[in-house]
């Protein structure tokens, strides 16, 4: 049992000494304000302070203390701009930067600001689509959007901590792959009614457009088959995000769930897998449809358990990756979800949280940890391709970064597929070939 001294605790560091401790390096720990405890302490002793606190001259009498100084970001209450100099340490960027102690900076302050998303509760520019734009963060401006950081981070003090003591053993965890997809469109024909597809085929005429309504071509935005197979052979066990709006707009364009067709994808992909919400784009506004969605998509897959009662959905990501801290959260634990994995950007890939590992959200308005925990993703192809601009060739040298930073750190890496990128669309052309040989050097790895 770890023992950490502060002079006084709060929430935040109760949050962050618990994943840090906890989570990653799996070690147990409690937290102490009374210095004649710590000092009488005779196991590991972790000092978070100004003062050393154990004898100095004699650090054996009572055992050893590791001391990381303190900055004031976990003792606040309130949220505020904080003066954030960037410095660099083992060839990477850190901030909060102290003297004297037994590690360079305050990693659990630093860790906090990253974790907790505190830049985004400050007044900040929106997108084009009223979403918090990458730009604003830290990670964008400094240069390290593209690192796990936290992770880098956890892994050197990790070292430092074995240095102080030997004996200690930390938890090893494992590299992860989670394959996740976004069903936003379903199909690109079928399934659309005489309208839809009469004025599609008006605005660009296609003869593919004929051949797969008469059933004599297969929709090229269905590529569920082939995704089975992958997953089949590689192992692999996938979450589906269906978007499940009760009516179509400008940008929830799936196909509405009163339609047999997307019942029936759905009920299959609920017999095999993991499957969540895909909150339209209209229920950012309104949380009467957010809970609205949720029910016709446990309606949809009702009859998957043995005794015919709704599923209870437990897992979503934003449609257009459009959330607002902390109201979006907020709705979401209301409306029953324990598990979002929309942490990440909407316009450049990259570690949105600086983590490649799950956690709980911190409700920084509310000052405590909630039961939501948050995955966030670094790879969305939507991202590569309209945001980017690059080649598949290139969203493959994307992927192969995003995966050696992660396995260096033992993390998670999550990615977001859509059907129309992996189908037969010859728009996405190549993106198939991508994601398979990515597959394929993952699973061989192992």
């Amino acid at each position: 049992m770890l023992l950490l001294y502060s002079h006084i605790t709060s929430p935040r560091l109760q949050f962050i000494c618990h994943f840090i401790f906890k989570e990653m390096l799996g070690v147990d720990f409690t937290i102490t304000i009374d210095s004649e405890e710590f000092k009488n302490y005779t196991g590991l002793c972790f000092n978070y302070s100004e003062l050393r606190i154990k004898n100095v001259e004699h650090p054996d009498s009572f055992g050893k203390e590791l001391r990381v100084q303190n900055t004031n970001l976990l003792f606040e209450n309130d949220i505020k701009e904080q003066t954030i100099e960037c410095f660099e340490i083992n060839g990477h960027n850190a901030f909060f930067k102290t003297e004297g102690a037994d590690f360079p900076f305050d990693i659990f302050a630093a860790s906090f600001y990253l974790l907790s998303r505190y830049e985004e509760y400050l007044p900040h520019k929106k997108d084009m689509y009223g979403r918090y734009a990458h730009e604003n963060s830290l990670a964008f401006k400094k240069g390290f959007l593209n690192l796990p950081l936290i992770n880098i981070w956890v892994k050197d003090f990790a070292e430092t901590i074995k240095s102080k003591f030997p004996d200690l053993e930390f938890r090893i965890l494992n590299f992860e792959f989670i394959p996740t997809y976004d069903i936003d469109i379903a199909y690109s024909y079928k399934h659309k009614g005489l309208l839809r597809n009469i004025g599609g085929f008006s605005k660009s005429p296609s003869l593919e457009r004929i051949k797969v309504l008469l059933g004599l071509q297969k929709d090229p935005f269905d590529a569920y088959d082939w995704l089975d197979e992958l997953h089949r052979k590689n192992n692999l066990q996938p979450l589906y995000f269906f978007l499940a709006a009760e009516k179509n707009g400008v940008y929830d364009k799936n196909i509405l769930p009163h339609k047999d067709a997307i019942w029936q994808l759905i009920k299959r992909h609920a017999k095999k897998y993991t499957v969540g919400i895909h909150p339209s784009w209209q229920s950012s506004d309104n949380r009467v449809l957010l809970k609205k969605e949720i029910k016709q998509l446990e309606a949809m897959i009702e009859d998957r358990s043995m005794n015919h009662q709704p599923s209870t959905i437990l897992y979503s990501r934003q449609h257009y990756i459009r959330f607002t801290m902390p109201e979006t959260y907020r709705r979401l634990q209301e409306a029953g979800i324990t598990n979002d994995y929309t942490m990440g950007y909407g316009s450049i890939n990259g570690f949105r949280a600086s983590v490649a590992a799950s956690f709980y959200w911190y409700d920084l308005e509310k000052e405590e940890q909630t039961g939501l925990r948050i995955h966030p993703f670094c790879f969305m192809e939507a991202n590569s391709y309209y945001e980017q601009k690059y080649t598949a060739a290139q969203a493959m040298d994307e992927l192969m970064h995003y995966y050696k930073v992660c396995k260096a750190v033992n993390g998670q890496l999550i990615a977001i597929w859509h059907n129309n990128f992996l189908g037969t669309d010859k728009k996405f052309a190549g993106w198939r070939e991508v994601y398979e040989s990515f597959v394929k050097v993952i699973t061989k790895e192992k």
